[in-house]
């Protein structure tokens, strides 16, 4: 579980990232969990939009993914997910 200075610190970092996956009308499917995971391992820190004609409502699709991934929501804000999961082979980001 993360601390709050944590998810703050990762807040900050998620800043300038750029969401890299798009949730639309069919919500998360296995293969999307797959894609993120992998992204997950590779970037640690990911943002994920929900596109407009997502039915899912974005807290149920945020925790689908986290379920999904094993990952952190570091934070929701508007239709924009951030995830964190600490990678096994590429540490990038060090935990206040």
């Amino acid at each position: 579980m993360l601390t709050g200075k944590q998810k703050r610190f990762l807040r900050a970092e998620a800043h300038h990232v750029k969401p890299i996956f798009q949730v639309g009308k069919i919500g998360v499917n296995d293969n999307m969990i797959v894609q993120i995971s992998e992204a997950l391992e590779k970037r640690e820190l990911i943002k994920v939009s929900l596109l407009q004609n997502c039915i899912e409502d974005k807290d149920e699709v945020a925790e689908a993914i986290a379920a999904g991934t094993d990952a952190h929501v570091v934070q929701i804000i508007g239709s924009t997910i951030v995830l964190y999961k600490a990678s096994q082979e590429n540490k990038q980001i060090k935990l206040p």
